[in-house]
Protein backbone atom coordinates (compact mmCIF):
# COMPACT_ATOMS: atom_id res chain seq x y z
CA UNK A 1 0.00 0.00 0.00
CA UNK A 2 1.38 3.60 -0.73
CA UNK A 3 1.92 5.70 2.39
CA UNK A 4 0.04 9.07 2.22
CA UNK A 5 0.45 9.96 5.74
CA UNK A 6 0.99 13.32 7.25
CA UNK A 7 3.68 13.40 9.58
CA UNK A 8 3.43 16.78 10.13
CA UNK A 9 -0.02 16.60 11.25
CA UNK A 10 0.97 14.14 13.43
CA UNK A 11 3.57 16.71 14.93
CA UNK A 12 0.97 19.09 15.38
CA UNK A 13 -0.13 16.48 17.97
CA UNK A 14 3.19 16.16 19.57
CA UNK A 15 4.08 12.92 18.26
CA UNK A 16 7.15 14.34 16.60
CA UNK A 17 9.78 16.80 17.22
CA UNK A 18 9.12 19.43 20.29
CA UNK A 19 8.70 22.40 18.90
CA UNK A 20 9.41 21.86 15.64
CA UNK A 21 11.43 24.03 13.72
CA UNK A 22 10.98 25.13 10.03
CA UNK A 23 12.09 28.35 7.70
CA UNK A 24 10.40 29.67 4.90
CA UNK A 25 11.20 29.40 1.48
CA UNK A 26 11.56 32.54 -0.96
CA UNK A 27 13.48 31.78 -3.56
CA UNK A 28 10.89 29.81 -5.61
CA UNK A 29 13.64 27.16 -6.36
CA UNK A 30 13.44 23.54 -6.01
CA UNK A 31 17.26 23.85 -5.73
CA UNK A 32 17.04 25.75 -2.54
CA UNK A 33 14.40 24.13 -1.00
CA UNK A 34 15.82 20.63 -1.57
CA UNK A 35 19.03 21.82 0.01
CA UNK A 36 16.86 23.48 2.98
CA UNK A 37 15.55 20.11 3.53
CA UNK A 38 18.95 18.34 3.70
CA UNK A 39 19.88 21.28 6.62
CA UNK A 40 17.76 19.62 9.69
CA UNK A 41 14.93 21.92 9.32
CA UNK A 42 11.51 20.00 10.28
CA UNK A 43 9.51 21.91 7.84
CA UNK A 44 9.66 24.09 5.07
CA UNK A 45 7.13 26.97 4.44
CA UNK A 46 6.02 26.87 0.08
CA UNK A 47 5.28 30.76 0.24
CA UNK A 48 2.37 31.14 -2.48
CA UNK A 49 1.19 34.53 -1.17
CA UNK A 50 4.04 36.27 -1.03
CA UNK A 51 6.18 34.24 -3.61
CA UNK A 52 5.98 34.45 -7.43
CA UNK A 53 5.35 30.47 -7.10
CA UNK A 54 2.46 29.15 -9.49
CA UNK A 55 0.74 25.74 -8.83
CA UNK A 56 3.23 23.79 -11.46
CA UNK A 57 6.04 25.43 -9.64
CA UNK A 58 4.98 24.13 -6.78
CA UNK A 59 4.71 20.69 -7.86
CA UNK A 60 8.37 20.93 -8.40
CA UNK A 61 9.32 22.33 -4.67
CA UNK A 62 7.47 19.58 -3.53
CA UNK A 63 9.05 17.02 -5.52
CA UNK A 64 12.23 18.69 -4.16
CA UNK A 65 11.33 18.75 -0.68
CA UNK A 66 9.96 15.06 -0.88
CA UNK A 67 13.64 13.90 -1.53
CA UNK A 68 14.50 15.42 2.26
CA UNK A 69 13.91 14.26 5.85
CA UNK A 70 11.35 17.70 5.96
CA UNK A 71 8.10 18.12 5.42
CA UNK A 72 6.12 21.03 3.46
CA UNK A 73 3.55 23.37 4.49
CA UNK A 74 2.13 25.14 1.64
CA UNK A 75 0.79 28.70 2.56
CA UNK A 76 -1.52 29.80 0.01
CA UNK A 77 -2.11 33.62 -1.77
CA UNK A 78 -5.99 33.76 -0.33
CA UNK A 79 -8.30 31.45 1.28
CA UNK A 80 -10.14 30.54 -1.88
CA UNK A 81 -11.53 27.19 -2.65
CA UNK A 82 -9.98 26.58 -6.53
CA UNK A 83 -6.35 27.63 -5.23
CA UNK A 84 -6.98 25.07 -2.28
CA UNK A 85 -8.29 22.46 -4.96
CA UNK A 86 -5.56 22.87 -7.20
CA UNK A 87 -2.87 22.68 -4.36
CA UNK A 88 -4.01 19.85 -2.49
CA UNK A 89 -4.05 18.01 -6.08
CA UNK A 90 -0.48 19.11 -6.19
CA UNK A 91 0.52 17.08 -3.72
CA UNK A 92 0.35 19.13 -1.04
CA UNK A 93 -0.91 17.97 2.92
CA UNK A 94 -0.44 20.58 5.21
CA UNK A 95 -1.78 24.08 4.19
CA UNK A 96 -1.76 27.12 5.81
CA UNK A 97 -4.48 30.10 4.95
CA UNK A 98 -3.45 33.47 5.04
CA UNK A 99 -5.62 36.54 7.15
CA UNK A 100 -8.40 33.89 8.42
CA UNK A 101 -10.86 36.72 10.59
CA UNK A 102 -13.66 35.05 11.96
CA UNK A 103 -14.83 31.36 12.48
CA UNK A 104 -17.20 31.45 9.74
CA UNK A 105 -13.99 32.24 7.71
CA UNK A 106 -12.23 29.36 9.27
CA UNK A 107 -15.09 26.83 8.47
CA UNK A 108 -14.94 27.69 4.49
CA UNK A 109 -11.46 26.89 4.88
CA UNK A 110 -12.24 23.35 6.20
CA UNK A 111 -14.81 22.70 3.45
CA UNK A 112 -12.49 23.50 0.51
CA UNK A 113 -9.90 20.91 2.00
CA UNK A 114 -12.51 18.39 2.42
CA UNK A 115 -13.77 15.60 0.37
CA UNK A 116 -17.98 15.47 0.77
CA UNK A 117 -19.72 14.98 3.07
CA UNK A 118 -17.06 16.98 5.28
CA UNK A 119 -16.24 19.88 2.77
CA UNK A 120 -16.72 20.35 -1.26
CA UNK A 121 -13.34 19.54 -2.23
CA UNK A 122 -13.72 18.35 -6.08
CA UNK A 123 -12.85 14.93 -6.43
CA UNK A 124 -10.18 13.64 -9.49
CA UNK A 125 -8.83 9.89 -9.58
CA UNK A 126 -5.56 10.50 -11.27
CA UNK A 127 -3.27 13.93 -9.60
CA UNK A 128 0.33 13.71 -7.89
CA UNK A 129 -1.66 14.27 -4.42
CA UNK A 130 -2.98 10.52 -4.99
CA UNK A 131 0.35 9.21 -6.24
CA UNK A 132 -1.26 9.67 -9.77
CA UNK A 133 -4.03 7.30 -8.74
CA UNK A 134 -1.76 4.72 -7.16
CA UNK A 135 -2.99 5.43 -3.91
CA UNK A 136 -6.07 3.28 -3.96
CA UNK A 137 -7.61 4.77 -0.69
CA UNK A 138 -6.68 8.13 -1.15
CA UNK A 139 -10.25 9.49 -1.69
CA UNK A 140 -10.92 7.35 1.64
CA UNK A 141 -8.13 8.76 3.86
CA UNK A 142 -7.24 12.43 2.55
CA UNK A 143 -9.60 13.85 4.19
CA UNK A 144 -8.40 12.49 7.48
CA UNK A 145 -4.60 13.46 5.88
CA UNK A 146 -4.93 16.95 5.36
CA UNK A 147 -3.88 19.37 7.67
CA UNK A 148 -5.14 23.21 7.98
CA UNK A 149 -3.77 25.92 9.83
CA UNK A 150 -5.31 29.16 9.77
CA UNK A 151 -3.30 32.46 9.96
CA UNK A 152 -4.41 34.88 12.63
CA UNK A 153 -3.06 38.48 11.40
CA UNK A 154 -5.57 41.42 13.58
CA UNK A 155 -6.05 41.83 16.60
CA UNK A 156 -9.35 41.19 16.00
CA UNK A 157 -8.43 37.54 15.55
CA UNK A 158 -6.87 37.27 18.28
CA UNK A 159 -9.85 38.27 20.04
CA UNK A 160 -11.61 35.43 17.64
CA UNK A 161 -9.23 32.81 18.68
CA UNK A 162 -10.91 30.54 20.63
CA UNK A 163 -14.01 30.34 18.54
CA UNK A 164 -11.87 29.95 15.08
CA UNK A 165 -10.14 27.19 17.07
CA UNK A 166 -13.07 25.18 18.04
CA UNK A 167 -14.32 25.07 14.34
CA UNK A 168 -14.13 21.43 13.27
CA UNK A 169 -11.18 20.58 11.28
CA UNK A 170 -8.56 23.38 12.02
CA UNK A 171 -5.91 21.43 13.21
CA UNK A 172 -3.28 24.02 14.31
CA UNK A 173 -3.39 28.43 14.30
CA UNK A 174 -0.59 30.49 13.13
CA UNK A 175 -0.10 33.98 14.06
CA UNK A 176 1.24 36.56 11.34
CA UNK A 177 3.38 38.76 13.38
CA UNK A 178 4.29 41.10 10.53
CA UNK A 179 0.95 41.94 9.27
CA UNK A 180 -0.27 41.80 13.23
CA UNK A 181 2.28 44.39 13.94
CA UNK A 182 1.18 46.73 11.17
CA UNK A 183 -2.63 45.89 11.99
CA UNK A 184 -1.69 47.51 15.51
CA UNK A 185 0.09 50.66 14.19
CA UNK A 186 3.54 49.78 14.43
CA UNK A 187 4.61 48.24 10.90
CA UNK A 188 7.77 46.84 10.55
CA UNK A 189 8.13 46.22 14.34
CA UNK A 190 7.47 43.05 15.50
CA UNK A 191 9.56 43.71 18.32
CA UNK A 192 7.37 46.70 19.76
CA UNK A 193 6.36 45.84 23.35
CA UNK A 194 2.85 46.01 22.77
CA UNK A 195 2.71 43.78 19.85
CA UNK A 196 5.03 40.60 21.82
CA UNK A 197 2.36 41.32 24.67
CA UNK A 198 -0.29 40.05 22.10
CA UNK A 199 1.67 37.73 20.55
CA UNK A 200 2.45 36.05 24.13
CA UNK A 201 -1.51 36.81 24.88
CA UNK A 202 -2.25 34.65 21.62
CA UNK A 203 -0.12 31.89 22.41
CA UNK A 204 -1.60 31.55 25.89
CA UNK A 205 -5.52 31.61 24.28
CA UNK A 206 -4.73 29.05 22.49
CA UNK A 207 -2.93 26.48 24.96
CA UNK A 208 -6.32 27.27 26.50
CA UNK A 209 -7.74 26.37 23.88
CA UNK A 210 -5.99 23.21 23.41
CA UNK A 211 -5.06 24.06 20.00
CA UNK A 212 -1.92 24.17 18.01
CA UNK A 213 -0.78 27.76 17.10
CA UNK A 214 2.72 28.49 15.35
CA UNK A 215 4.68 31.70 14.03
CA UNK A 216 8.07 32.85 12.49
CA UNK A 217 10.48 34.97 13.80
CA UNK A 218 13.50 36.46 11.96
CA UNK A 219 16.28 35.76 14.72
CA UNK A 220 17.05 32.43 17.03
CA UNK A 221 16.91 34.87 19.31
CA UNK A 222 13.49 35.96 18.53
CA UNK A 223 12.40 32.21 18.40
CA UNK A 224 13.57 31.05 21.53
CA UNK A 225 11.50 34.04 23.18
CA UNK A 226 8.64 32.73 21.07
CA UNK A 227 9.03 29.64 22.19
CA UNK A 228 9.00 30.55 26.08
CA UNK A 229 5.81 32.26 24.81
CA UNK A 230 4.57 29.16 24.23
CA UNK A 231 4.29 28.43 20.53
CA UNK A 232 3.63 24.95 19.19
CA UNK A 233 5.92 25.14 16.06
CA UNK A 234 8.05 27.62 15.22
CA UNK A 235 9.86 28.99 11.85
CA UNK A 236 13.10 30.95 11.42
CA UNK A 237 13.33 33.76 9.15
CA UNK A 238 14.00 32.10 5.23
CA UNK A 239 15.83 31.13 2.76
CA UNK A 240 16.55 34.27 0.86
CA UNK A 241 17.21 36.22 4.63
CA UNK A 242 19.52 33.39 5.41
CA UNK A 243 21.60 33.27 2.21
CA UNK A 244 21.90 37.26 2.21
CA UNK A 245 22.80 37.81 5.48
CA UNK A 246 25.77 35.46 5.26
CA UNK A 247 26.82 37.12 1.89
CA UNK A 248 26.65 40.44 4.16
CA UNK A 249 28.76 39.24 6.70
CA UNK A 250 31.82 37.65 4.40
CA UNK A 251 32.16 40.71 2.02
CA UNK A 252 32.26 42.91 5.24
CA UNK A 253 34.99 40.44 6.87
CA UNK A 254 36.42 40.62 3.18
CA UNK A 255 36.33 44.36 2.75
CA UNK A 256 37.27 45.45 6.43
CA UNK A 257 33.43 46.83 6.50
CA UNK A 258 32.22 47.22 10.47
CA UNK A 259 30.33 44.46 11.30
CA UNK A 260 27.04 43.58 9.18
CA UNK A 261 23.77 44.97 10.45
CA UNK A 262 21.70 42.50 11.97
CA UNK A 263 18.39 41.09 10.32
CA UNK A 264 15.95 43.59 11.32
CA UNK A 265 13.93 42.09 14.01
CA UNK A 266 10.85 43.43 11.78
CA UNK A 267 11.80 40.62 9.55
CA UNK A 268 9.09 38.68 9.23
CA UNK A 269 7.00 36.69 6.46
Amino acid sequence: MIDIENRFKGWLKGQGPKPPLGTWLMAAAPATAEAMGYSGFDFLVVDMEHVPIEVSDLAHILRAIGCTPADAVVRLAWNDQVLVKRVLDAGAQTIMLPFVQTAEEARQAVSFAKYPPEGVRGVAAVHRGSRFGRAADYLKRANDQIAVIVQLETPEAIERLPEIAAVPGIDALFVGPGDLAAAMGHIGNIAHADVQALIERAARIAQEAGKPVGIVGPNPDMVRRFIGYGYSYVAVASDIAMMTSRASEWLGALRGDAAPAPVAPAAAY
